[in-house]
């Protein structure tokens, strides 16, 4: 397990984009031989989106050959609202490269049977050969994906009841209006994300660094579901100074040596 401290957001997401598109270009994709990434939504990810938007439109990266599959998606929210994962998806991602609409994937909270719709989500991850690279984010209770605190840590994809904290959290995408918030999501469980070949957690801001100290420091504990990437053979953690402030100082000396 690897913990890469940056000094600000702007590094850690810069870092991130870096290793995503240098871990792209070192596969060399072509037409018999996608490279599969597993992405996150929320406010993390967005300085690495812009990032890689970046090198995309410099010429430096291509995703013609690249097959993408999303965390999570809202239950009962439509598509095309400001809020849903789609949405956010397009508006700040796909729509500025050169991704093959067919070759994104995202679960349907709309679908006339969530399960079938997840175990079809488990299938085409498989078909598509496994995730090379999964990116995540995790709440400030630890959870990674939808997989709330108490999540099985071998679940699979499939349909969550969202906690409290995260419905609160997420208010601010609804104008404070908790009554507009999605209460169930289609989440990849944590057992879906263990299985890619490689994970990359994003961890940034003053209020991620209780989680971070539970996922680092901490042992393995289903009721903080980061922690499960312990026990995954290349884990790499991406944080911001911020997000170390309830980490022992051996503990940042040591990963920063």
């Amino acid at each position: 397990m690897r913990l890469v401290i940056l000094e600000d957001y702007d590094q850690a997401s810069e870092w991130a984009a870096k290793y995503i598109c240098n871990r792209i270009i070192q596969f060399k994709p072509s037409p018999g031989r996608y490279f599969t990434l597993g992405l996150p939504t929320g406010n993390t990810p967005l300085g690495c989106y812009k990032k890689l938007i970046e090198y995309h439109k410099n010429g430096d990266l291509s995703f013609r050959y690249v097959k993408t599959f999303n965390m999570d998606e809202y239950v009962g929210l439509p598509r095309n609202h400001p809020e849903s994962y789609h949405s956010y998806m397009w508006n700040n991602f796909f729509k500025h490269i050169d991704i093959d609409p067919n070759n994104a994937h995202i679960l349907d909270g709309n679908a006339p049977d969530l399960q079938a719709e997840c175990d079809a989500f488990e299938k085409k991850i498989e078909e598509a050969g496994g995730i090379d690279l999964f990116v995540g984010g995790i709440g400030p209770d630890g959870h990674i994906a939808f997989n709330e605190p108490g999540s099985s840590l071998s679940s699979r994809t499939r349909l969550k009841t969202l906690a409290m904290d995260t419905i609160l959290a997420n208010a601010k995408y609804f104008d404070g209006d908790l009554s507009k918030v999605p209460t169930m999501a289609l989440t990849v469980g944590v057992g879906t994300v263990m299985d890619a070949r490689e994970v990359m957690i994003l961890i940034t801001g003053a209020h991620k660094a209780f989680a971070l100290y539970k996922a680092i420091e901490e042992g393995v504990n289903h009721m903080w579901t980061v922690s499960a990437f312990q026990q995954h053979p290349r884990t790499i953690f991406v944080c911001d100074e911020d997000a170390t402030l309830e980490l022992r100082v051996k503990t940042v000396k040591y990963f920063k040596g």
